[in-house]
């Protein structure tokens, strides 16, 4: 079983006891205004989307990892790798997205969760570039891609939605510079 640790938290594969308390993270409307069309998950839709990650990690090797606190074993978010078919920019691009819980924000863990994943990305799973998606007016997401040393590449549109889109990368070799 993949796991990752960094100094507060922990990355893994999904459980049953995670369907839960992601299922409240997706019901907030805070939360996913800049994820999808911003509409908010509901029980069942969050558990198509764990199953689909589990999926995801079964036939490529990656996926979404649960992120937990280390101290008390709470379940903050989801931090991982996906390949986005929805957007044909990035097509066959794998993907690092984040998502925490609102009470978790502006506490570093979406960026040291995405640094540990990005590493895992680009030396444990050898992949050679990774992208990053943003809609426009989410600075907080754009703090962590900057941290990231991600580059940006492209602006596009959301197909489903409109939302302005700023694409953006980093591969190999700039991440070891």
């Amino acid at each position: 079983m993949t796991e990752i640790r960094t100094p507060r938290l922990l990355l893994r594969r999904w459980t049953d006891d995670d369907l839960v308390p992601l299922s409240e993270i997706n019901a907030d409307p805070d939360v996913m205004r800049w994820i999808g069309d911003g509409s908010v998950l509901d029980l069942d839709r969050t558990a198509e989307a764990i199953e689909h990650w589990e999926e995801e990690w079964d036939d490529e090797g990656f996926g979404v990892f649960a992120v937990e606190l280390l101290a008390s074993g709470e379940l903050i978010g989801a931090v991982g790798l996906t390949v986005d078919e929805d957007l044909p920019e990035t097509r066959h691009d794998v993907q690092i997205s984040w998502r925490l819980g609102r009470s978790f924000w502006g506490q570093g863990y979406a960026s040291e969760a995405a640094q540990a994943t990005l590493e895992f990305a680009l030396q444990d799973r050898g992949l050679d570039r990774v992208v990053a998606v943003n809609r426009a007016g989410n600075e907080e997401s754009e703090n962590v891609i900057r941290k990231l040393g991600m580059e940006e590449y492209a602006n596009t549109s959301d197909p489903e939605s409109g939302a302005r889109l700023t694409l953006h990368s980093i591969d190999l070799t700039e991440y070891e510079a």
